[in-house]
């Protein structure tokens, strides 16, 4: 009697520790099946952020989004906050659903090369202070470059000569800034007052470059040479359009009525 009670109570205790064993098992497939499920929350971007585009810039654009991932996919060094960030810029173009990490944003004038889209070319300029906007034109800030001619002379199949109206129209209605350059300081001679006095005067002058195509290029590169440029800067919203441009009996209707503009 004593010895079948020996071998119940063994063979109660080797159930239990196998159904242990069976348990554990289990519970050991189902961590492994789960490891990686656990959600976390990262920083994505949801518009396209260019490259020199402030962080600042790009979250009042609304252009970062919290979003939960999978931890297995979640990219080494994602952030959760612009927080560690927030005083850098792009180093590269950032694209919609990419997650944001430290690497790809540094100090402003770290891009050691300029970052040119794949179907563009890279042309600079060099602007005054007037000309681009106070400065205010930033790598990642979008532009419209006006051209204007002033009594511009058409050559006549004659070989004689003919002053046409000064014109101001745009050239390239919108393209983008990927590099500021520094500025220099040149003096120019100017006329002022009746008595027509020579004065000089010193310039402030820095070197913007914009990513175009070769037809833009090539249009760029002549207004360069020929005609006095502006930039004007664009918001997201603006809307510029390629059209003719003004003439100053636009401007000033009464003081050409009954001429020629």
């Amino acid at each position: 009697m004593a010895r079948r009670s020996a071998l119940l109570i063994a063979a109660v205790l080797i159930a239990a520790i196998g159904t242990a064993m069976i348990v554990l098992y289990v519970k050991g497939i189902d961590d492994r099946a789960t490891q990686g499920q656990e959600l976390v929350e990262v920083l994505t971007a949801t518009a396209v952020i260019e490259a020199g585009e402030t962080v600042s810039a790009a979250q009042e654009a609304g252009k970062f989004e919290a979003k939960q991932v999978r931890r297995e996919d979640m990219v080494a060094g994602a952030l959760d906050s612009t927080e560690s960030i927030a005083d850098l810029v792009a180093l590269g173009t950032v694209f919609p659903g990419e997650q944001v990490i430290s690497d790809r944003f540094g100090a402003l004038g770290s891009i050691e090369n300029l970052v040119i889209p794949d179907d563009k070319m890279a042309v600079s300029v060099e602007l005054t202070d007037f000309e681009r906007v106070a400065g205010f034109v930033n790598p990642g800030s979008e532009v419209a470059i006006f051209g204007t001619a002033a009594s511009p002379i058409r050559r006549l199949p004659d070989g004689t000569e003919q002053t046409l109206s000064s014109v101001t129209r745009i050239i390239l209605p919108r393209i983008p800034v990927i590099g500021v350059g520094t500025t220099s300081v040149t003096s120019r001679t100017v006329t002022e007052g009746e008595e027509g006095a020579q004065v000089t005067e010193q310039v402030a002058r820095t070197i913007l470059t914009v990513a175009v195509t070769q037809e833009e290029a090539e249009q760029l590169v002549l207004a360069d040479r020929t005609l006095e440029l502006t930039f004007a800067l664009l918001g997201s919203e603006t809307k510029s359009q390629d059209k003719a441009g003004v003439n100053p009996v636009d401007i000033l209707p009464e003081t050409f009525r009954g001429t020629a503009g």
